[in-house]
């Protein structure tokens, strides 16, 4: 059957996504448990994310990842940035507690995740991918043709619901250019323009996705309106002549650094009205939620150098690099976008 990229799928998927995206969550608690007995020692002093890195050796990222997670399953509390156990956790998750359930977890304490997690937290270098000795890290292996095509045949699949939920709610307007920054596949590029009669568009992406990405276009017959070209998004200045810009799960591949420097580079790129469209799994204005992207986040945690970003956060990031307009709208499967005009 032909992929209809203007309709949704009849069946809702959600719970299908959120067993993978949300897998690694238990191995997360667990190094908390086995490795630092962090809800014994929290509860005798709640404290600040700077004051918990520096109290258990841990770096900000992967900390926050973990305090996030834990606020979001009801295990923390965050009030005026403090952390604080909470009755919950201080029954069953406190070694002094005569109903802790530590030993139910030490038993997955050599889980080779577990063990990625614990050095994660003290060095914030993400682990190899699916946590494989002999693989490279996620940005270093897709590099390689080989994984390069297994792991972008993988994010295309994902596409097949989450872009056109995207695509039907992105207020393109009367813009006509789109530019899909490492837009892998394509899906999303295809799933826009398939929804949008006007518009065309450019999957923006580094060798070898590059030459993937255009096989992928061809076999789903839009190679008449999305075009590929090469480029690397941190080494390469962004093509102009575009007045529409989309990160489609992105952003969350790095540290906030490299989104402040990505964001930045739309900015500069796009014309006054120019249209920034950030598709992805989005924690809530008080990061405190929700409990699946939390979860998923702690995935990202693991095998690449970002994480889930809250919505504040993101736009505060393009108000200062000078967008305005900024507006957040829920799609499909824990997925939402945020969209800002160029000033």
């Amino acid at each position: 059957m032909t992929l209809d990229l203007t309709r949704s799928p009849s069946t809702n998927p959600l719970e299908i996504y959120r067993f993978r995206d949300g897998l690694y969550a238990v191995d997360l608690i667990t190094a908390a448990i086995t490795a630092f007995d962090f809800f014994t020692r929290l509860a005798c002093k709640p404290s600040d994310l700077a004051t918990v890195c520096r109290d258990f050796g841990t770096y900000p990222r992967p900390t926050e990842v973990m305090l996030t997670l834990f606020t979001a399953n009801g295990f923390l509390s965050l009030n005026d940035g403090i952390y604080a156990v909470t009755e919950l956790a201080s029954e069953h998750l406190v070694s002094t507690s005569p109903v802790f359930l530590g030993p139910y977890y030490a038993s997955l304490q050599n889980r080779p995740v577990v063990q990625d997690f614990i050095v994660i937290l003290r060095t914030d270098k993400p682990a190899n991918w699916g946590s494989y000795k002999e693989e490279k890290t996620w940005s270093e292996a897709m590099l390689t043709e080989e994984f390069a095509t297994t792991f972008t045949a993988a994010m295309d699949c994902r596409g097949f619901v989450l872009g056109p939920a995207m695509a039907k709610k992105t207020p393109i307007g009367s813009r006509t250019n789109l530019l899909d920054i490492a837009g892998g596949s394509g899906i999303y590029a295809c799933a826009l323009v398939a929804n949008h009669p006007n518009l065309s568009a450019t999957v923006f992406e580094r060798p070898p996705v590059d030459v993937i990405a255009g096989t992928m276009i061809r076999k789903r017959h839009f190679e008449n309106r999305v075009r590929v070209t090469p480029g690397d998004m941190f080494n390469d200045p962004l093509p102009t002549g575009f007045d529409c810009h989309l990160f489609s799960n992105v952003l969350h591949d790095w540290d906030t650094d490299k989104v402040n420097y990505l964001i930045n580079a739309s900015a500069s790129a796009l014309p006054p009205g120019g249209l920034i469209i950030i598709h992805d799994a989005h924690l809530n204005e008080t990061k405190t939620g929700p409990a699946p992207v939390a979860a998923y986040s702690a995935l990202l945690m693991s095998v690449t150098e970002g994480r889930c970003y809250g919505i504040n956060e993101m736009q505060t990031l393009l108000t200062k690099a000078g967008f305005e307009q900024c507006h957040h709208q829920d799609t499909a499967v824990d997925r939402s976008i945020i969209t800002a005009v160029k000033l």
